[in-house]
């Protein structure tokens, strides 16, 4: 990002820089182009981020002087929250207008030992899916680091403003919304630094998840910059299913995925940290026992985690969700082969805020969502063994 002083620019052409977004690094920037020193950038990290404002006259602890210099050329602007939806289970959903008139959502999972922030990267996907509600929208463009991080400012000030209406604490967030963030890497790798620094949000590392579809030049570009935890949205156990499943397949197979999944957590500092696996069961779909002990099989020697979904419907798709019964016989078959797993409960499916049901608002520019207009469904595959 160039961040100009705007010294030489009249007036009337003065665009206002959005300091939500900035990473530490280019906040220190801007305040170096001002010819203030860059201590300033932490001190405006904590106002923006700890306490939330967004106000320069409330930071008391800046000169009159520079905060009217910082008002004629800076603003701190979130993206406007449309509606506010909470499930009967307590789940919470902000369906929030991003710049250009599109709508992403943001959802908040309470639960009792932690509060998990499912953030959105993208305006709709490029992927599609085919169990996802989001691939069935198109794709837009990219949020601006402004409009992701700006999900987790506004869940934080929210919660702040309840008092003791509820003891909400955002402890965890997973880059799990909708969009596929490692195709829009510099603006997901700048917030999920927000989230992580000590002066603005100071969640470890343990504590933020990057989910991916699995692109794997990304997935090792990532692991040059950050050691965030990593999820892999696998969802089938060969390359023939998830082919169709998850498109993406065809350019990166599962052999190159799981490759670029182990050198990323050769990558990393702790040796015990593990890749979490998540794999959407469907019904008649991916969840025979077969396909089960084709994944133990396949996942033997990763160090992960299986965290098993049963689908959550939505319209333009005809996939049922897993049966209870083929859902707990898939994860014994896994646990028999000495994985750890763990099944998601669904939440917030009232107020469509489960897994694979966020859609928003979608300029769709690839016109996807005109081929999706009849509902979509995937014919069984004869099951191969590798």
């Amino acid at each position: 990002m160039t961040i100009s002083t705007f010294e030489d620019k009249p007036a009337v052409d003065r665009q206002k820089m959005n300091l939500l977004g900035l990473s530490p690094e280019k906040l220190e920037k801007f305040f170096k182009d001002m010819g203030e020193k860059p201590f300033r950038a932490t001190q405006v990290l904590k106002w923006i981020h700890q306490i939330g404002v967004d106000d320069f006259d409330q930071m008391t602890n800046l000169a009159k002087d520079l905060r009217e210099k910082m008002k004629s050329i800076a603003e701190i602007k979130a993206p406007e929250v449309v509606s506010y939806h909470e499930s009967k289970d307590g789940t919470c959903k902000w369906i929030i207008r991003v710049t250009g008139g599109d709508c992403v959502e943001a959802v908040f999972i309470p639960e009792k030992d932690r509060g998990t922030l499912c953030i959105s990267s993208q305006v709709g996907c490029a992927l599609d899916c085919s169990f996802c509600a989001t691939g069935k929208q198109g794709f837009s463009r990219d949020l601006d680091a402004f409009e992701i991080i700006g999900q987790l400012w506004i869940a934080v000030k929210a919660f702040n403003s309840f008092g003791d209406k509820a003891n909400r604490v955002v402890s965890n967030v997973v880059m799990m919304g909708m969009g596929e963030p490692l195709l829009n890497f510099d603006n997901v790798v700048d917030s999920m630094g927000l989230m992580l620094n000590d002066n603005a949000y100071g969640l470890s590392k343990r504590r933020v998840t990057l989910s991916t579809s699995g692109v794997v030049p990304m997935i090792d570009k990532l692991a040059e910059v950050s050691d965030v935890s990593l999820a892999i949205s696998l969802h089938a156990p060969n390359d023939e299913l998830r082919d169709q499943l998850v498109p993406i397949n065809k350019k990166y197979p599962i052999s190159l995925l799981l490759a670029s999944a182990q050198r990323y957590l050769d990558k990393m500092p702790d040796v015990r940290r593990k890749i979490t696996i998540e794999y959407t069961l469907m019904d008649h779909i991916n969840d025979r026992d077969e396909h089960a002990r084709e994944l133990a099989i396949l996942l033997s020697k990763l160090p992960c985690k299986i965290n098993l979904i049963p689908f959550n419907p939505f319209d333009q798709s005809d996939y049922r969700r897993v049966t209870k019964t083929a859902l707990y016989r898939f994860r014994d078959i896994l646990k028999n082969a000495g994985h750890t797993v763990t099944v998601r409960t669904t939440r917030g499916e009232d107020i469509s805020a489960a897994c694979g049901q966020l859609a928003g608002t979608v300029s769709d520019k690839t016109r996807r969502s005109e081929r999706h207009t009849n509902k979509h469904q995937l014919q069984p595959i004869k099951f191969v063994m590798s």
